[in-house]
C-alpha cells in the first residue's frame, strides 16, 4: 500500500535510497573481496607454487640426465664427468629447496603426504644413484657401456626417478594448477557479476534519487535539492569508479592466469620433457639393451613438445626440419610449442618480443632434432665412439635451446608479476573508500529530505 501523506512518502523514498545504497556497498564489497582473493590465489599462494613444483620436475630430471651423462662418459680424458657430477649435485640442491619451498606452500594434508614421499622417494634415488657411481669408479671405462652390474643398478634409479618420483612431483603440479583454475574461473565470474551488478544498482539507485528530486521539486516548490544533486553525483562517481575498477580487476586476472601462469606452467612442462628426451639420447647410448624402447620414448616426448604427424622417429627427425615458420595464432604444429604460438596476440610490444623468442626456440628445436638424427645415423652406422662425441657435442645447441625456452617464461614471468602487482594495487583503498562514501552520501540524502519535512510539518 503506497504511503498517503507527504510526510511519509519522503520518508519511504528515504528508507528506499538508503537501502538502495546498503546494496550497492555491499556488492562492490562482495566483488572487491572475490577480486583480491583470486589475485592472493594466482598470484601469491598457489601459483607460486605450482611454479615452484615446475622448477623441481625440471630439476629432477636434469639430475637423472647427469647421472646418465656421468656413467656414459666414463673415465675418458675430457669427457665432461667432473662437469656432469658437478650439475647433478647443483640440482640435487635446486631440487631439495624446491621441495622444502613446496612443502612450506602447501595448504592441503595430501600436499604435505606427497612432499613428504618425494624427499623419502629423492633419498632412495640418492642412495642408487651412488652406489652407481661408485661401482663405475671400481670398474673404470673409457670407451663402451659400463659394466652391466652399473647399469643394472641405474634402471634401478631412473625407473625409480619416472615411475616414482616424477609422477608425485606432476601431482604437486597438477593439484595447484587445477586450484589456479577453479579460483580464476569462479572469482573472475563473480567480479564480472559484481560489476553488473554495481551497474544495475548504481541506476537503481541513480532513478530513484533522480525521482526523489522530482518529486520534492513538485511537491515543495523546489527547482534544486542540492544534497540530493550532491547524492546522486556522489553515487553516479562510486558506481562508475567501481564498475571501471572492477573492470580492472577483472583483466589482470586474465592477464596473470592466461598470460602469465599457463605460459610458465607449460614452458616449465616444456623444459622439464625436452631435458627427459634429452637425457634419453644418453640412455640410448648408455644402456644398449634398452636402446629401442628409448628411442621411442624419445620420440614420444618430442611429439608431446612439438607435435607432427609421423610414424617413426626418421620421418619426425624430416618433418621437424622443414619450414616451421607461422603466423600469430596459425602454427603448423602442435604440442607445447603449438599451444604458446597459438595463443591470442596482440599488436603489443610484448607479443613482439615474443615472437622473436618464438623463432629463437623453434630454430633450437630444430638443431637438436638434427644432432639427434645424427647421434642415431652414426650409431645405427656401427660408430658408437663417435656418436658418443656427438653427443657431447651437441650439448652446446640444447643449451642454447633451454636458454631460448627459459628466455620466453621470463617475457610470461614478467607479465605475471605485473599483473599481479597490478590486481594487488587495484583495489587499494576500497576498504576504507567504502564506508566514507556510504557515510557520506547517506549523510547527504538526510540532509536533503530532512527540512522538506521540518517544512511540511511547519506549514502543517
Amino acid at each position: 500500500m503506497l504511503p498517503r501523506t507527504v510526510a511519509a512518502r519522503v520518508r519511504t523514498l528515504t528508507a528506499l535510497v538508503l537501502v538502495l545504497l546498503l546494496v550497492l556497498l555491499g556488492i562492490t564489497w562482495a566483488a572487491i573481496s572475490n577480486a583480491r582473493e583470486g589475485v592472493r590465489v594466482i598470484g601469491h599462494d598457489a601459483g607460486p607454487q605450482v611454479v615452484a613444483t615446475g622448477d623441481l620436475y625440471f630439476q629432477l630430471t636434469d639430475m637423472d640426465a647427469q647421472l646418465a651423462n656421468a656413467l656414459l662418459i666414463g673415465n675418458a680424458a675430457g669427457g665432461g664427468r667432473g662437469q656432469a657430477l658437478a650439475r647433478y649435485d647443483q640440482n640435487r640442491q635446486k631440487a631439495g629447496d624446491a621441495l622444502l619451498k613446496a612443502a612450506k606452500l602447501a595448504d592441503e594434508t595430501t600436499e604435505n603426504n606427497t612432499a613428504r614421499d618425494l624427499l623419502d622417494a629423492l633419498a632412495r634415488y640418492e642412495r642408487l644413484a651412488g652406489q652407481a657411481l661408485l661401482l663405475d669408479e671400481q670398474s673404470p671405462h673409457a670407451s663402451g657401456p659400463p659394466a652391466q652390474p652399473v647399469i643394472d643398478l641405474y634402471r634401478q634409479a631412473t625407473d625409480l626417478m619416472k615411475l616414482d618420483l616424477l609422477p608425485k612431483a606432476y601431482n604437486l603440479t597438477l593439484d595447484n594448477g587445477t586450484l589456479v583454475r577453479h579460483t580464476y574461473e569462479e572469482k573472475r565470474s563473480a567480479v564480472l557479476l559484481g560489476r553488473t551488478g554495481i551497474l544495475v544498482g548504481g541506476l537503481a539507485l541513480l532513478a530513484v534519487l533522480a525521482g526523489f528530486q522530482i518529486f520534492l521539486a513538485r511537491r515543495f516548490r523546489r527547482l534544486l535539492n542540492v544534497p540530493l544533486a550532491l547524492a546522486t553525483l556522489g553515487t553516479l562517481a562510486l558506481s562508475g569508479a567501481g564498475a571501471l575498477m572492477l573492470s580492472g580487476q577483472a583483466d589482470h586476472l586474465r592477464q596473470a592466469k592466461e598470460e602469465g601462469f599457463d605460459s610458465i606452467l607449460a614452458l616449465s612442462r616444456t623444459r622439464a620433457i625436452s631435458n627427459s628426451a634429452n637425457a634419453d639420447e644418453t640412455r640410448f647410448l648408455l644402456d644398449p639393451g634398452r636402446a629401442d624402447a628409448y628411442e621411442q620414448v624419445y620420440l614420444s616426448k618430442s611429439q608431446t613438445v612439438l607435435y607432427l604427424k609421423a610414424g617413426n622417429l626418421t620421418q619426425y627427425n624430416a618433418a621437424v626440419q622443414k619450414d616451421l615458420s607461422f603466423e600469430p595464432g596459425r602454427a603448423p604444429f602442435l604440442g607445447f610449442l603449438g599451444t604458446e604460438a597459438n595463443r591470442p596476440a596482440d599488436a603489443g610490444e610484448q607479443t613482439a618480443q615474443l615472437a622473436g623468442v618464438m623463432d629463437k626456440v623453434l630454430a633450437g628445436y630444430q638443431k637438436v632434432q638434427a644432432n639427434d638424427r645424427r647421434m642415431r645415423d652414426l650409431v645405427n652406422g656401427d660408430r658408437r665412439d663417435q656418436a658418443v662425441a656427438a653427443r657431447g657435442a651437441a650439448a652446446a645447441d640444447f643449451t642454447e635451446y633451454d636458454r631460448s625456452l627459459q628466455g620466453l617464461s621470463g617475457i610470461h614471468g614478467k607479465a605475471f608479476d605485473e599483473a599481479v602487482k597490478d590486481g594487488d594495487g587495484g583495489t587499494g583503498g576500497w576498504y576504507a573508500v567504502l564506508p566514507i562514501a556510504g557515510v557520506a552520501i547517506a549523510a547527504l540524502v538526510l540532509l536533503g529530505a530532512r527540512p522538506r519535512l521540518a517544512e511540511y510539518r511547519w506549514s502543517k
